[in-house]
């Protein structure tokens, strides 16, 4: 069973709408697209395991994708997490291409691509990390002693996994999408007898995913960038860059005379993603170019959000499930 969906992550959010907003200009836009870039490939390998994670038996497994939990005064983040009455498995996911070489003596990642080698940190050591941190926050909150499993999986059908030969045990940690159901069931075979009863299953999934907290950082502090650097109104889907205009409750755009009644959604969007979840008439007119508060005030009330305040004084909250 899912218990928590997967999701498009809120960074990936937050990003593609920084880069809707930023002139194409911008000093610090081609590191903003790579570090979107590799995010969206993260996010695409992530998604790989849910096809074979959907043959597992649905009573018997609970599935958390995209876990964020406190762990003391830290944070810890968990591609997929699976609970079971024997275990809970921590599975992390790589899309790396090309052949990926695991170097026990030195704790690195080794990927070798059009004949150029990267480096990159051991995921081993992330996830027994994690084993570690996800022990503790088991304990702060008073779960039985359930054993902690990992696996990282590339994701990359094609990438080629090696390592040196005494560590040949290697393929019990690291191993590829379509193998994962039949690893879970090895695991599951290797434990004699459930650790937790069905009623102290549930209430371990219970707590788990009320103590999910989503990260709530500003992307444009993350990246030092203010608000006057973006790019204002509402963006033409179709131009790709071109602003439109309001006209009689209409949006037109007078380069390719596309005409929308909602267009302002999008911009909405974005203003959620990369500002904040509050807005008032005043800084709708200011973000969406727009001087007329009778308009404003129209796109706010055909949005049906909740505000507080009065008059001039009110705030509304914007929300998008996406």
């Amino acid at each position: 069973m899912i218990v928590k969906q997967r999701k498009v992550p809120l960074t990936i959010l937050k990003l593609r709408a920084l880069v809707r907003r930023l002139p194409p200009n911008h000093p610090k836009i081609s590191s903003i697209m790579n570090d979107l870039n590799k995010r969206e490939a993260g996010y695409k390998g992530e998604k790989s395991i849910d096809f074979p994670l959907s043959f597992l038996d649905s009573k018997r497994y609970f599935i958390f994708h995209d876990l964020r939990l406190q762990e003391q005064s830290r944070f810890f983040q968990l591609d997929t997490l699976l609970i079971s009455k024997k275990f809970a498995l921590i599975i992390e996911v790589k899309n790396i291409a090309g052949m990926i070489y695991f170097d026990s003596h030195f704790n690195q990642l080794i990927r070798t691509k059009d004949g150029k080698e990267t480096a990159f940190p051991d995921p081993l050591i992330q996830v027994s990390r994690q084993e570690s941190q996800l022990k503790n926050w088991f304990l702060k909150n008073g779960f039985p002693s359930l054993p902690i499993l990992s696996l990282v999986v590339i994701s990359n059908p094609q990438t080629i996994i090696r390592t040196s030969p005494e560590n040949r045990k290697l393929h019990y940690k690291v191993i590829h999408p379509d193998v994962l159901p039949s690893r879970i069931n090895v695991m599951e075979d290797s434990i004699t007898g459930s650790i937790l009863g069905e009623k102290d299953l549930k209430k371990v999934v219970r707590i788990i995913n009320k103590h999910h907290i989503e990260a709530a950082s500003s992307i444009l502090e993350r990246y030092n960038l203010t608000e006057e650097e973006l790019i204002k109104g509402v963006i033409c889907e179709n131009c790709k860059g071109n602003q439109l205009f309001r006209r009689h409750s209409t949006w037109f755009c007078n380069q390719c005379q596309l005409f929308s009644k909602d267009a302002h959604i999008q911009a909405l969007r974005d203003y959620f993603y990369l500002i904040g979840s509050t807005i008032t008439n005043r800084q709708l007119r200011d973000f969406l170019n727009i001087s007329s508060s009778s308009s404003a005030t129209r796109i706010l009330q055909s949005l049906n959000l909740t505000g507080r305040g009065a008059n001039k004084g009110r705030v509304y909250s914007l929300f998008f499930n996406e």
